[in-house]
């Protein structure tokens, strides 16, 4: 089979392609020096391919709040153009989004059908890349992801892992909520889907269970051989940012285990396997 990943120096992109490759497909891997993906001449240009990873996206979200019209051409445009490439080489076209589409103040994990509304810019032009995906093929699966972690880049475990060893104390948000996700996983998940033959739609690509990031903090710096008590709570209120992030980013996997797809793993289980690779790196 035939792949081509887009945004392929990501952080999951870096996971993804080495995990098709050891699996015997035939891997195209592109950034955006190889594809421009909001230019629709360079985008036309692909073909022969028989699944088709868009893992490129404007993902810094503050930076969005001021650039949102550039969010939106890499976000939704690029994904158009992609997906609109896909259905005319017959392609099946998966889409990474995410958590963000969603308002954050629920209180039960958000299942994939749930109505979006997104808060920041960001959010909205992830919403509006899944519309434009949906739009433009039949043929597709919309992956929603949070809390991506990996080896191949920059993460909050790696950030917390130097805080820790530079500072006796560290103060964690404990009021947002969500399921930190490893990029590895996220690969896989992706592979068995197609693998599956999953009909096309929505599904929740996050490691299961739920912790804060305060919560997290404390498991990063325990696997540091370090006392958790050294991460002390605090609230969004003390660290205001341009973007608001939702509160609740938990996502159901129900529309997984629907197709007889089984969800990642519990995410402090998968967390202890990640630790040596992710902050070896």
């Amino acid at each position: 089979m035939r792949w081509m990943v887009t945004g392929a120096q990501g952080m999951l992109g870096k996971d993804l392609v080495p995990r098709l490759e050891a699996e015997g497909h035939d891997v195209v891997a592109v950034d955006v020096d190889e594809l421009d993906i909001t230019r629709p001449d360079a985008v036309a240009g692909v073909t022969d391919v028989d699944v088709l990873v868009n893992c490129a996206a404007y993902t810094a979200v503050d930076a969005a709040e001021e650039n949102e019209g550039r969010a939106f051409a890499i976000n939704a445009v690029g994904p158009q153009l992609l997906a609109r490439a896909a259905r005319a080489c017959g392609a099946r076209l998966v889409q990474i989004s995410t958590d963000y589409v969603f308002a954050g103040n629920g209180t039960s994990p958000y299942a994939a059908d749930e109505v979006i509304a997104p808060l920041s810019a960001y959010g909205r032009t992830k919403a509006a890349g899944e519309w434009a995906v949906r739009a433009e093929t039949d043929d597709h699966l919309i992956i929603r992801t949070a809390w991506l972690y990996g080896a191949q880049g920059a993460c909050f475990p790696k950030t917390m892992a130097r805080l820790a060893a530079e500072k006796p104390r560290l103060q964690v948000v404990a009021d947002q909520v969500g399921q930190p996700t490893w990029t590895v996983d996220l690969a896989d998940l992706i592979v068995r889907l197609v693998a599956a033959n999953a009909p096309s739609g929505t599904y929740h690509g996050t490691a299961s269970g739920e912790v804060s990031w305060h919560g997290f903090t404390q498991e990063i710096v325990r696997t540091l051989g370090k006392d958790p008590a050294m991460v002390e709570p605090t609230t969004s209120e003390a660290f205001v940012r341009p973007a608001p992030r939702p509160a609740y980013s938990v996502l159901s996997h129900d529309s997984l285990r629907r197709v007889g797809v089984t969800p990642i793993g519990e995410w402090r289980e998968r967390w202890q396997v990640a630790a040596p690779h992710v902050l070896s790196s």
